[in-house]
């Protein structure tokens, strides 16, 4: 009892510390928490994703819980100066480290978190316990930060009834990740579609199930969607055209790294004979697209064997 009374007066005083983050309203529940387009570092404390703030009547859910203490707590400050409502839900869009590592903060106020039961396997994996290390080594977290399990773990589509709103959780993996949450809020027409979507930069495959991750961006084509929240980048508002920059850039890679595999090319000459204009003047490509071509070529291979 006493070490929680210890924490929380330490939680207290860290927020009172924190400055709230810029916040976009997109639509008459929903705020943007907009990341940078931008690897994590010390000077932007890993703030390179986004997070929703979803205020209803009754109170406020939260779509991910950004990527360190520090900015969890500035966002609490943040949905202080939008509404008095408490915070009651966070949902998390998949396991990856930008999106979780404030968790802890929200544990601490008595947060409800829900999660896809498949990112279990992620949490207690030697990844997620080497990716920590390595973030605090690097100073993108404080010391301290630790890995948060889910109150609750889902495996289905699930209607939620949070904060006075009627909401849609629907697994949309294995794509991004094997745990990947899309959440559905039919009264404005708007998905919070975490990193199966990524607008105006080059996405992060790593060791994505990219063929299922398509299906899943069509099946998001096919619903009434006015607004996409995505994991990285601004909001749209022109969903088909958004949808499709990230869905074509996957098939694109499936393709040119599928024919080179096929052919039995090798990777080197086969990235070089790749044409990359549509896509090469697009923030991280110098960073990322390497890297995502070698692992699709890796994926290709694999299925012709």
């Amino acid at each position: 009892m006493l070490r929680r009374l210890t924490v929380l007066l330490l939680l207290t005083c860290s927020l009172a510390n924190a400055e709230p983050l810029p916040a976009e309203k997109l639509s008459p529940h929903v705020w943007l928490v907009q990341g940078e387009s931008a690897l994590g570092s010390r000077e932007n404390r890993n703030f390179i994703s986004n997070a929703g703030i979803l205020i209803g009547p009754e109170g406020v859910v939260l779509f991910d819980a950004l990527g360190s203490p520090a900015l969890a707590r500035s966002l609490v400050e943040t949905v202080k100066s939008l509404t008095d409502k408490p915070i009651t839900h966070v949902i998390l869009s998949h396991y990856h480290a930008d999106h979780v590592y404030g968790l802890q903060v929200f544990k601490e106020l008595g947060v409800k978190i829900i999660a896809h039961a498949d990112g279990r396997d992620y949490l207690n994996s030697e990844t997620a316990a080497l990716r920590l290390k390595a973030s605090l080594e690097a100073g993108l977290v404080e010391p301290g930060t630790h890995l948060v399990s889910a109150d609750e773990w889902i495996d289905r589509e699930t209607r939620l009834r949070a904060g006075g709103l009627d909401l849609i959780i629907t697994p949309v993996g294995p794509a991004h990740t094997p745990e990947d949450l899309a959440v559905w809020l039919p009264s404005d027409s708007l998905v919070l579609a975490g990193d199966i979507v990524f607008r105006g930069r080059i996405p992060y495959v790593g060791q994505a199930d990219s063929l299922h991750w398509i299906a899943s961006l069509d099946r998001l084509l096919e619903w009434p969607v006015k607004i996409v929240v995505p994991g990285h980048g601004p909001a749209s508002t022109n969903a088909r055209v958004d949808l499709l920059q990230t869905r074509d850039y996957l098939a694109y890679l499936r393709a040119t790294m599928g024919r080179a595999a096929h052919d039995m090319t090798l990777f080197e000459e086969a990235y070089a004979a790749t044409d990359w204009s549509r896509y090469e003047q697009l923030p991280l490509f110098k960073i990322a697209n390497r890297m995502n071509a070698y692992n699709t070529y890796l994926l290709m291979e694999s299925q012709e064997k």
